[in-house]
This record gives C-alpha cells, structure tokens and sequence, in this order.
C-alpha cells in the first residue's frame, strides 16, 4: 500500500517525539483519522469533548510536559473553535501546533460548507508560522518548520491540510530548482547577553540598598541561581503568578504573587525597593513596579521583543535567565548589606502569611472561600500539578498556596480566560501520568466547559499511571470576580441577571460518570473531603459551597477604597449588609498582630 500524505504527517510528527494529539473529529480530517488507524494510533489520539478543550489541552501538555503540544481540528467549525486555546499559547507563549483540516481544493473559492478562508482565520494567533499544504511535495518542510517555529518563538503555529491532499500519495521532494528539503534535527542552543552588557548590569545592583527582583515563568529553569543572587543582593522576590512554581515559597525572603491577585508584601516590596531586577517576566501592571524612575531597574529576558516595557530599565539582558545568571553572578560583589532591609522584607512575609491565616479562619457562610484552599495548602503531594482557573478562584490560588521544590503550577496568565483550568489539568496528566493533578475551577467556568470535560478524564483515567485527578469547585452561584470588580472598579451593584448562576449538582454529575464525587456543605468537613479527594482511586469531584460574599481584596486597598466599595454596595446589592461584614472583618485582619484562630468547629 502507497504512503498517504495523511500517514507521512503522522509518521513526521513520531520522529519528532510527539506522543499526544489532541483532538476532535471531522469530515475535514477524514484522511488524517483514517492513518491513524493504520498507524495504530501512534501518535496518541486524545478525544476532548470540544476543539477548544483540544488546545487548553495541548497547552497543559506543553506548560508541564516542556515539549511541544499538537492539537487537531476539522475545517471551518472545528478549526474556529481552536482559537481561545491558541490564543491562550500566543499569550503565554507556549509552543504549540495547530493542524487543521480544510475542504477539497476542487471546492475552495466556492463558497460550499465549512469553508472558511482559514488563513485570515490563523494569520494573528499563528503569527509566526501558518501555510496550506497543497501538494505532497510541500512535506515534510512545512510541518517541520511549523515544529521548530513554535519551539523557537515558544509559539503557537498552524498547518492546514486540505482533505483531499491528505489522501494523495506521498512523494517526497528532491534537490530539483523550487523544491525545499528537510531536516529533523533541532539543536540545543543558549541565547546570552554581551560582558559589556553584564558589567553593567552589576554595577547598578552592586550599588542597591532595597533589592527587589520579580520572577516570571522566563525563571523557571534558574531557581539556584535566583536563589543565588537574591541571597548576595539581599533581596526580596516577588512572583508573576506565571511563575508561581519558579521558585518555592518556604524561602523566608519569597514575597509570593504580585499584583491584584497577589499579596501585601509583594506590593511593599516594590514600593519601598531602590533597584529592581526582574528575571524572565513581562508582567503587565506597571501600577505594582517601583513608582516610575524611582528605581534603578534590570531586566533579563530570552525574547528581545519582550525587553523594556513596562519599566524604565536601564539595562536589558537579553539571555537565557540561567546562562544569564550563571555569567552575572560573579560580578556581585557579595560585600555584606545592611540586613535592615532584609530583615524588613522576612517580617513583611511573615506578616502577611499570618494575616492570610487569620481571614481563612474567619466564619462565612456557609464556607469561607479562602479556607478551602487553605486546607488544601499542607495536603499538597510533594509531586503534585496544580492548574487554576481565572475568577475569584485565582486570588485563593495565588494568596493561600504554598509551592515547594518538584511542584508545578500554572493558570492562562495572560489571556487569563475561563476554562482553561480541568483541560490543563487533562494535558498535564498525559506529560506526566505518574502525578497527581488538582484543578481549582470556580463555578463559572465548570459550568462554562469543565462538566463536559469530566467525561474525557473518565474516558482516560486507566492511562494514567496515578489516576488521581482532583477537580475542586467553588460553588458560590455568582459569577463573582466580575461581580467584585463591579463594585470596586465600577462603583456598581451586582448585576444579577448577568451574574447569578444556577445550582448545579457537580458531584452528583461526577457520581454519575463512575467518578468520586462530594459535596461539602460545612467548614469541618472540607480538610476531610480534600483528603478523600487525593486518596481516591481516581478522578475526583470535591463541590465546596462557598460564601459570595467574601471579597478578593487587592494587598493594597485601603481603608477609603474600602468605604467606597461598600457605599457601591449599600446602593442595592440583594446580599449588601453580608457583603459589607465580610469586608470588614477581612480588612480589619491587618490591623491584628496578635489573634488567636478559632477552632473549626465554631464556624458557622
């Protein structure tokens, strides 16, 4: 039997090491569907229940497997459905392959069904690299370019395949004139800055008193040498929540997420500091760096496009952060520092983590939020994958979670979509099948596309080495991050008939797949369920009834902002006076150096 151009891609994308495709089926990737039966599904099929879920899923594959993720589509209505997953990759610059399927070239210019002008479609979130293949000839440079194009730029890239060129037989493409060869092989390579460059750079952090350095998911590969260098500056490090697992939380001096998801000390960090370095991050908010010029500021960076902008920096090193680091090092001159201000960030630290302590603690109704994932905390596995979703959610995830050297971490960053959390966890099951994952979803985005996405963990869960799966819901009705920002940003009461959601049964629909599912109406008995959650024998449902009411305070609100939000409130929010006792006892927290943390059992 003849090689199809179907078989050739699947046998291509073999030898470069791709295990996992994630897909849906369609008319448009007939060809493709019916190689893989002849290739006995090498690579992996993994059905998702939606295009989408197929990208988020290849995402998490790349986030936590660190190759690349391929996801796989039909024409027209499959094809569009993969965009929030691309664009989720673009943003968070995660190296993933789109293939796509396309109708008949007989057909296209013809307006018949399902075409749609895919180009144009994939030409933003594919940027970097999108072509037709429209002859075998075409192989396999076209799909290896789109390979190494996405490694390279840390990408997402799209091919798309006519169906009837995926059923011509191959012919592979000579040295004749307009032909272009290929090859597999993607070498390692480490992009450093220049010595003049780095001298530099240490000559404004040797001359800091206040060191401040923000690490992103650019740090992840340099914890030793991050930890090196904020020990000689005696520096404070503060996280964007892309790099939450960059570095462990139990150093004294790790100041935990920053910006309006992120913590007090965080944000007196890099209020008080008089240098910043900020390693592997492009973190958006200016308003929570250093006030404009106020710092003198470095910047290390693997993306020269990405270098410069959201400080003043005096220099910018672009450079692998560990290639970078390992080469600045030496060139600090490690002459001792006043502790005072080291001292002053450790107190700060302290200070905080008891404060997030005490609101835990604080009664709700029925359960408070922020103790769910402060439960959660201690009973982490040392090994385990933790995946959040965007909401009210993110702020448990980035305030109350401890992560410890061998944990990983990640959420969409900076699309910051809803959803994305249950697919992430899915793809981090086939990059690491011996790991436990737990996805913190709020009732939203559970709702949005995680029920329909339990399916496929149930349909996979015997692949799994560890089978356990942990999907935690926030169940508060509301829709409550955009509820909250209403009334802080927008002087606005809820709007209900945008923001109140329906009560689902999420871990009754669970039981109903064969999966564990619980449902916790009580603050006593959420440590217990969390426990049966990472004892179970398989993929996992925990449904936390928690109270709305709860604020997702910014670490810098004040006591004024905090009047303001109330009197938006006291306008005509259907739960106001609730709303404002909530706020009140969470702030007044700050203003307690010494509390004694009610048992448990006296919530309410």
């Amino acid at each position: 039997m003849s090689t199809k151009v179907a078989d050739h891609v699947l046998h291509r994308l073999s030898e470069w090491g791709v295990e996992q495709v994630f897909g849906y089926p369609g008319d448009g990737i007939n060809g493709l569907l019916a190689a893989w039966g002849r290739a006995e599904d090498r690579p992996r099929f993994v059905q998702s229940r939606h295009e989408e879920m197929s990208a988020f899923e290849a995402v998490g594959y790349a986030k936590f497997g660190g190759g690349l993720g391929v996801c796989v589509a039909t024409s027209g209505p499959g094809a569009i459905h993969l965009l929030n997953g691309l664009y989720d990759a673009k943003l968070d610059h995660v190296p993933v392959l789109a293939i796509v399927g396309q109708t008949h070239r007989t057909a296209m210019g013809g307006s018949y069904q399902q075409e749609v002008d895919l180009h144009t479609l994939f030409k933003d979130v594919a940027s970097d690299f999108v072509e037709t293949v429209t002859v075998p000839e075409q192989l396999p440079n076209v799909l290896d370019r789109a390979i190494r194009t996405a490694y390279a730029r840390r990408a997402p890239t799209a091919v798309i395949i006519p169906g009837d060129v995926q059923e011509l037989d191959y012919t592979p493409p000579t040295h004749e004139f307009k032909m272009v060869p290929s090859s597999l092989d993607r070498s390692a390579w480490t992009a450093i800055p220049s010595q003049e460059s780095l001298e530099r750079a240490a000559e404004i952090l040797n001359s800091g008193d206040k060191v401040a350095v923000l690490v992103g998911q650019g740090a992840a590969g340099a914890r030793q040498e991050v930890e090196r260098i904020a020990e000689l500056l005696g520096a404070g490090v503060a996280k964007a929540l892309l790099g939450k697992d960059a570095l462990s939380d139990e150093l004294p001096y790790v100041t935990g997420a920053i910006g309006l998801l992120g913590t007090r000390s965080s944000y007196e960090l890099m209020r008080d500091c008089d240098t910043l370095l900020t390693i592997g991050s492009s973190f958006p908010y200016a308003q929570f760096l250093p006030d404009f010029g106020k710092a003198r500021a470095v910047q290390i960076d693997i993306d020269p496009h990405m270098v410069g902008m959201r400080y003043p920096y005096e220099v910018n090193l672009v450079g692998d952060a560990k290639a970078t680091l390992e080469r600045l090092i030496p060139m600090i001159d490690g002459e001792p520092r006043g502790r005072e201000w080291y001292d002053t960030v450790c107190a700060n630290v302290a200070r905080w983590r008891e404060l997030m302590g005490r609101r835990a603690e604080l009664s709700a109704d029925p359960i408070n939020p922020e103790y769910v994932a402060r439960a959660l905390d201690p009973l982490l596995p040392d090994n385990a994958i933790v995946t959040s979703d965007s909401g009210s959610t993110a702020n448990w995830y980035a305030r109350h979670l401890t992560m410890r050297p061998g944990m990983r971490s990640s959420l969409s960053g900076t699309l910051a979509t809803m959803g994305c959390a249950v697919p992430y966890a899915i793809g981090a099951k086939f990059a690491h099948p011996d790991r436990p994952a737990i996805a913190l979803v709020g009732d939203g985005a559970m709702q949005m596309n995680g029920l329909a996405e339990l399916i496929t963990a149930a349909k996979y869960r015997d692949r799994w080495e560890d089978p356990r799966l942990v999907v935690a819901v926030w169940n508060n009705r509301d829709l409550n991050q955009v509820t909250w920002e209403m009334r802080a940003m927008g002087g606005a009461p809820a709007f209900l008939p945008s923001q109140e959601l329906p009560d689902v049964q999420y871990a009754a629909f669970a039981r109903s797949l064969g999966l564990t599912g619980i449902r916790v109406e009580k603050p006593q008995d959420v440590e217990a369920a969390w426990r049966a959650g990472l004892e179970a024998d398989g993929p996992a449902v925990l449904e936390f009834l928690t109270d709305p009411a709860v604020p997702p305070i910014p670490p810098h609100a004040t006591w004024e902002q905090m009047e303001a939000t109330a009197a938006s409130i006291l306008k005509g929010d259907a739960d106001r006076l609730s709303m404002v006792r909530q706020g009140f006892k969470a702030k007044v927290q700050e203003f307690l150096p010494g509390h004694d943390r009610p048992d448990h059992d006296r919530k309410k």
